[in-house]
């Protein structure tokens, strides 16, 4: 009896991650050396020409209080401030560090209009004026002390490893041949005895060449991490930024909202005075007219009004329920929102390639749910009335975190049509964008001339943070 024997196992490859060690760190601080050194240089710059700009503004502005021009005048520095923290985050990007995240400039509600309000935003908002000290007095310290300190670093370590050769073409003619170097082999001559001054300066330099450039990484990282964490702490955002822009989105929803809601109410106004409403004045004159025809007896006369009457009343029930099926239609509240977008595309005269996501349904609200469908069953009747196209795409999917959490939901309604439609102020895209601008969303219109017309409807299902 023998033993079964296997083939081993083929080797597998073996996902490897970004190299560990000193060695590996210290080269992955290197490639962070040149842009720091950049940064360190440009900043220093940049710190001296805003100091000087800034405070010449500034105490000119104060000093001018007392008239009309002082204030504009302090406001006009705290935005050059602005200005100025802006570039200085901008450069940092040169020395591979993380992106300050930019700062809410305006917390204001949009109710908070009016010539005063705009014009001392700056002077109420603590960014101003922590860009303002940033720029006048914290940036121009801390950058002439890194700018020293990169100066001396870049200058001994790349000018001590290359003086053997630009130390040739300096002139060495004082005291003699008692350039300084003969006086270290002098005064330790059991490290130096019988070297020439020339051997011992190169010497000398190349040491401390070697010194400063082996510690060029570190000291120049370190110094560019300093200014990033002070310029974090100053130029980037705060957490109380992200409740003001919440609050500001929450607002600007909200009135947006309200304002589609009214424009919505105002046209089934419309509607219903020019449809049902008519047609059940005139159901009302028949019926008269009905009466007045059997209390004579002539029941044929009565009879064909009772057709007429009995027509009028139909039609007039089915606009009502075309107006109803427009606010809250029944199969969208039966079945869901994936099987209303449906029924949408296959009413519609035109062909239509319909690819839902059936998952909507779980993850969309019924507020959500009813204002999509509003949103579709408008864009399609737009591309029947006034796209001329013969095809429509209609698409909608959740658009997911890594973890599977829906966290918005994407709907686009695609035409061949002709092109050309633009947001006007007034008219039907306009609508369409206050109501999705009600649940925080945006809508993109998309639509060259010659077409095709690409509408989006981008809507967030979690709130924001």
């Amino acid at each position: 009896m023998t033993a079964a024997t296997t083939e081993p196992a083929p080797l597998q490859p073996v996902a490897s991650g970004p190299a560990t060690g000193f060695w590996a760190s210290y080269g992955r601080s290197w490639v962070r050396t040149p842009g720091s050194a950049l940064y360190l240089l440009a900043v220093f710059v940049l710190a001296m020409v805003s100091v000087s700009v800034l405070a010449s503004l500034f105490w000119t502005g104060v000093g001018l209080l007392i008239l009309v021009i002082g204030l504009p005048l302090i406001v006009l520095t705290l935005l050059i401030a602005r200005g100025f923290g802006v570039a200085d985050r901008f450069l940092l990007l040169l020395t591979g560090q993380p992106v300050i995240a930019e700062p809410e400039w305006n917390r204001d509600t949009p109710q908070a209009t009016g010539f005063w309000m705009t014009l001392t935003r700056p002077i109420r908002n603590t960014h101003y004026w922590l860009y303002l000290v940033h720029g006048m007095i914290v940036n121009p310290i801390i950058s002439t002390i890194s700018f020293t300190l990169t100066v001396v670093w870049l200058s001994v370590g790349l000018g001590g490893l290359t003086y053997w050769f630009w130390g040739l073409f300096l002139p060495r003619s004082w005291n003699g041949d008692g350039e300084w170097g003969h006086y270290v082999a002098d005064f330790m001559p059991w490290l130096f005895g019988g070297w020439s001054s020339w051997a011992v300066e190169v010497t000398l330099y190349l040491i401390a060449g070697i010194v400063f450039t082996f510690t060029m990484p570190w000291v120049l990282g370190g110094l560019a991490r300093g200014h990033h964490a002070i310029a974090m702490g100053m130029l980037g955002r705060w957490e109380s930024d992200e409740l003001a822009a919440e609050v500001r989105a929450e607002a600007a929803a909200r009135g947006a909202a309200v304002h589609a809601e009214d424009v919505a109410l105002r046209r089934l106004e419309r509607d219903i005075h020019d449809g049902p409403q008519q047609r059940l004045v005139r159901l009302q004159m028949d019926l008269a007219a009905l009466e007045r025809r059997a209390e004579t007896g002539d029941t044929d006369a009565a009879a064909e009004l009772a057709r007429e009457a009995r027509g009028h009343a139909k039609a007039a029930l089915d606009e009502l329920r075309a107006l109803s099926s427009g606010v809250a239609p029944p199969l969208l509240q039966d079945r869901g929102l994936a099987a209303a977008l449906d029924a949408v595309a296959t009413a519609s005269p035109l062909w239509v390639q319909v690819e839902i996501d059936p998952a909507i349904d779980r993850g969309v609200s019924q507020e959500v749910a009813r204002t999509v469908y509003f949103v579709v069953a408008e864009l399609m009747t737009n591309a029947v009335k006034h796209s001329g196209a013969t095809g429509v795409t209609l698409r909608a999917s959740l658009r997911r975190t890594a973890t599977g959490a829906p966290t918005h939901l994407d709907v686009w309604v695609v035409d061949n049509g002709r092109g050309g439609a633009v947001i006007t102020s007034g008219h039907g895209l306009e609508g369409l964008r206050e109501r999705v601008a009600g649940l925080r969303g945006v809508l993109v219109v998309t639509s060259p001339v010659g077409g095709p017309t690409s509408v989006g409807a981008h809507i967030p299902l979690t709130a924001l943070p």
